[in-house]
């Protein structure tokens, strides 16, 4: 007999309040957990490492502690990542003028050769490097890059609205918000299809939302690759950043001047510009095979029928590992990634106590990945989307986390990628809850729904919830802490904000696990499948 509609509405309202009622979710044990992580002894959780081992064993062992059964159908709680750890040497020149890596560039390659040289390659700028036919948008204008250096600008091209042309149009690249075209993974992977030989992104603090030492302390050392036996189809052969002062020099070298050129490049009738300057860019490369895990642990799914169908969280492990390099002593030299992403690792954790804690398992299977090499180019992520464990056309939901809020409590509940996906609704109901509302990311220029794990579920078609945090004390981290060897664990932390965060959480993988119908990609979103 069916039930009314509201009847049964209110049956799976009574049935997710008794899923929060009996959530574990115990602050204390997340900061004991985190520091675990971030301690001196996983040495900075670097892939391929001494903390790659120390961290999977861990993680192994508290999956197996908490009833888990091992996520990966061969009966292991290990996902192998095969990849190729890269370190570049390069050098770059033009006119010249030699710059010098780290202070006014940064140059890696994704390729597994001892050495690659671009030589006399002629440098063109591409504006924001962007094709966009949906907003009659292109910056290649058919133009013949083979071979090439491109220049160019970070984020999406500014476009004025109509109605007031002192504000940017939210209905053109997001306005103010960062989306797929702005972010570094789309203009490398441009290039790569246009055949150009490298692509330098022009880096500016505002525009990126975090300091030019973020960038040298991700891409100025060892880099990593999906071990494959063709080059990886999203980079060109050289990739790279300029410091926003030598890019003005470069520009200024061909006899033009940067900011103008800029402002040219925000209108749709702009065309690649040849600089007139040859560049030299070449790489001695240091290489080793790599054999990094995910961590995989499951709850199998409770209906004969949606048990088929997975609802996956994940939370990248991996960090920076050691820079030796570093003044001071040893624990001053290592990049313990507490909050990231220790704090989303142990929130893994508590998560799947919570629904060990249920009375019955949810109808649909639930998955936990800890993912490598998220920090590298989110390569276990995109390792497992490309060699999935469970069908892709069968993952209903992904929940990505990626920092915590260890701040103490918000009114707000920022959701990246907000607008996207009827997940939105799911997050917004258990938020109302907990007295709180919902809104978009409010860093939009930071781009950073296209930043983390979910990017490369999304990319396959499945929807993704990824919060992010209100607090204001966020911006501090991000400037002072975030990939540096100060994100460590801090004394004043106040766990209360991430504990409302991870039962909101749990209780929306718990609900789209019971739902008769899984979350769907809302019409115009990029990643509709």
């Amino acid at each position: 007999m069916k039930l009314p509609l509201s009847t049964a509405l209110l049956a799976f309202c009574a049935c997710a309040a008794r899923a929060a009622a009996v959530s574990p979710i115990d602050g204390a044990q997340l900061v004991e957990q985190i520091s675990t992580l971030a301690s001196d002894e996983f040495e900075g959780r670097a892939p391929g490492t001494q903390g790659e081992k120390l961290t999977i064993e861990y993680l192994q062992q508290q999956f197996k502690k908490l009833g888990l059964e091992p996520g990966n159908p061969d009966g292991t709680y290990l996902q192998s990542v095969p990849l190729v750890g890269i370190s570049s040497h390069p050098t770059l020149s033009y006119g010249g003028k030699q710059l010098k890596f780290g202070d006014d560039y940064i140059a890696w390659t994704a390729r597994p050769e001892p050495n690659l040289d671009v030589n006399e390659s002629e440098l063109v700028f591409v504006g924001y490097g962007v094709q966009a036919p949906e907003f009659t948008w292109d910056d290649y204008k058919g133009a013949d890059l083979k071979g090439k250096t491109l220049v160019m600008l970070i984020n999406d091209p500014p476009v004025p609205d109509p109605k007031h042309p002192r504000q940017l149009d939210g209905n053109v690249f997001g306005g103010h918000a960062v989306t797929w075209y702005g972010r570094w993974n789309y203009k490398y992977e441009m290039a790569a299809r246009l055949g150009a030989a490298a692509a330098l992104i022009v880096h500016e603090t505002k525009a990126a939302g975090y300091p030019y030492d973020v960038v040298v302390n991700g891409w100025g050392r060892e880099n990593f690759a999906l071990k494959d036996k063709t080059p990886e189809p999203y980079l060109p052969a050289m990739a790279g950043w300029l410091q926003h002062e030598r890019a003005c020099d470069l520009f200024k070298a061909a006899g033009l001047d940067f900011q103008e050129l800029k402002q040219r490049a925000a209108a749709r009738d702009f065309k690649p510009l040849p600089l007139g300057i040859k560049i030299n860019l070449t790489s001695v490369n240091a290489t080793r095979e790599v054999a990094s895990h995910n961590v995989v642990a499951r709850i199998p799914g409770s209906d004969p029928q949606l048990k088929n169908e997975v609802v996956v969280y994940t939370a990248h492990w991996d960090h920076f590992g050691i820079d030796e390099t570093l003044p001071g002593p040893r624990t001053q030299q290592i990049f313990h990634g507490a909050v990231d992403n220790a704090s989303g690792v142990a929130a893994l954790l508590q998560i799947a106590k919570a629904y060990k804690a249920l009375p019955a398992a949810p109808k649909r299977t639930i998955l936990f990945v800890a993912t490598t090499a998220e920090e590298r180019g989110l390569l276990g992520a995109q390792y497992y989307v490309r060699h999935p464990l469970y069908p892709i056309n069968k993952t209903v939901l992904n929940i990505n986390i990626d920092g915590l809020n260890m701040w103490g409590r918000t009114r707000e509940v920022e959701l990246s990628g907000m607008g996207k996906s009827s997940a939105d609704n799911i997050v917004a109901a258990i938020a109302a809850k907990q007295g709180r509302v919902v809104k978009p990311d409010s860093n939009v220029s930071y781009g950073s729904y296209y930043r983390g794990d979910q990017l490369e579920f999304a990319r396959a078609g499945v929807p993704t919830i990824y919060l992010r945090s209100s607090a204001s004390k966020t911006l501090y981290y991000t400037a002072h802490q975030y990939h540096t060897v100060n994100d460590v664990v801090q004394a004043n932390w106040n766990t209360a904000g991430a504990v409302e965060d991870i039962n909101l959480l749990f209780q929306a993988g718990y609900q789209a696990a019971q739902a008769k119908d899984a979350p769907k990609w809302k019409a115009g979103a990029e990643f509709q499948r």
